[in-house]
């Protein structure tokens, strides 16, 4: 053991084993970054473990598992790409523009608080529904929404969110009352917004604004958009082109609370990033405590001479 430890000291090919797992390590922990989604940590989970088990098959030469395990990990990493286009988009451009340093800080989640903006909406929405009154509002879940995914981005606003403020844009009396309002936080950031209307087939009974509600979201995953409908007064919410429809106000609220609320898994992901963190900064410790211990053999080993 101990003239297998002196080898493995004496080896300067170490060093390199060293770099390559912290750049792997970093690797990590910039995907960690860039999705860090309570719903996509399990994809991740699952990949890692991929990978993981088509590095251990070809140490033990299990030569057909590893086979299979390669096809599923190239396969798997197509299916990221797909699924994960928004946050690929953003690691590329932001690599583009050399801005490599913005890749490892986490951009912060925009999510309103639960005691006061969801409240404020929900109770807008109710007095709109029971009105009859119109009504296209669209929440960030996330990162900001590019506003070249709208037609028109609508006129800008940035005025805290209120029910009084909601019901009167979208009175029929007033000149926003047909675009939709953008929510980022606890901001109204634009009212009067221009949706993209989605090309899927949709039922005849649901009107402009809830093929909008699905344009949006099909086209922008980080965002909801609520609909209460002219015609009937039903209230419905979109995410990902999928309409959940029709909602009583309590269940609106419901689901906006869970949807808004800080998940167990995304304090996972916090804290697998501080394990990497920490493994790094431990790694980088013992790196400079060997090489004090190579150097000083080296040099004892001389003066013997």
């Amino acid at each position: 053991m101990g003239d297998t430890l002196r080898k493995w000291l004496t080896d300067p090919s170490w060093v390199l084993r060293l770099v390559d797992v912290g750049l792997v390590l970093a690797l990590t922990y910039m995907v960690l970054v860039i999705i860090g989604e309570r719903r996509t940590l399990w994809v991740v989970r699952g990949f890692i473990i991929l990978m993981l088990a088509s590095v251990l098959s070809k140490s033990l030469d299990l030569y057909l598992l590893s086979f299979v395990l390669d096809k599923l990990v190239v396969g798997s990493a197509v299916a990221m790409a797909v699924i994960f286009q928004s946050e690929f988009r953003r690691f590329l451009e932001q690599l583009g523009r050399g801005k490599i340093l913005e890749l490892f800080s986490h951009p912060g989640r925009v999510m309103p608080k639960q005691d006061s903006v969801t409240d404020e909406i929900v109770d807008a929405v109710k007095e709109l529904s029971q009105n009859r009154i119109g009504a296209l509002i669209i929440m960030e879940t996330s990162s900001p929404i590019d506003e070249q995914d709208f037609s028109v981005p609508g006129v800008k606003l940035n005025a805290e969110v209120s029910k009084e403020l909601l019901q009167t844009i979208f009175q029929p009396s007033t000149l926003l009352h047909d675009g939709a309002v953008l929510v980022a936080g606890s901001q109204i950031v634009a009212a009067g917004v221009i949706l993209p209307l989605s090309e899927r087939t949709a039922s005849r009974q649901l009107g402009t604004r809830h093929r909008a509600a699905m344009g949006i979201t099909e086209r922008v995953e980080n965002c909801l958009c609520i609909v209460v409908s002219e015609e009937t007064g039903s209230i419905s919410l979109a995410e990902k082109g999928v309409l959940n429809r029709p909602l009583t106000s309590s269940k609106l609220k419901e689901i906006l609370e869970s949807r808004f609320s800080p998940s167990k898994e995304g304090e996972v992901v916090h804290s697998l990033r501080d394990q990497i963190l920490d493994l790094v900064r431990g790694m980088g410790s013992g790196g400079q405590a060997l090489s004090r211990r190579l150097l000083g053999r080296r040099s004892s080993s001389r003066d013997k001479k």
